[in-house]
């Protein structure tokens, strides 16, 4: 079974975040999303700077197996994207939620209170 951290946020669509601050976020894919790619080989992530709008496409995630795109759980602007996964994507699959993470976004609003995420009982139920 997928590890579910019972301190992050989570979409259907399998990221998860972190709230840093109360306007600022790290997000991911999760444990059960980087299993079901398999070994990932390629990420094309996010700019810094770039402006993004919840569950629209904001990056890709490439594996053996399959091409996956990144959804934004929020709005906001990427303030800084975890360069290290540049040269070692494989990262995502040995610690999707620590090391692993994809992008630190500065949300446009208060915008966790006000989007559709899981929590994570509900993500887990999802996966059921």
């Amino acid at each position: 079974m997928s590890t579910v951290p019972e301190n992050l946020k989570y979409t259907k669509d399998h990221e998860w975040v972190e709230q840093i601050s109360s306007s600022l976020v790290r997000i991911g894919i999760t444990d059960y999303a980087q299993s079901a790619l398999g070994d990932i080989v390629y990420i094309q992530l996010p700019k810094a700077g770039q402006n993004v709008v919840a569950d629209k496409v904001c990056g890709e995630v490439e594996s053996t197996k399959s091409v996956s795109e990144i959804f934004s759980p929020v709005s906001g602007t990427i303030t800084k994207v975890n360069d290290e996964l540049d040269g070692a994507p494989e990262i995502i699959n040995q610690d999707p939620y620590g090391k692993g993470w994809i992008a630190e976004i500065e949300m446009a609003t208060d915008a966790i209170k006000s989007t559709h995420l899981l929590s994570a009982p509900e993500y887990q139920n999802l996966l059921q």
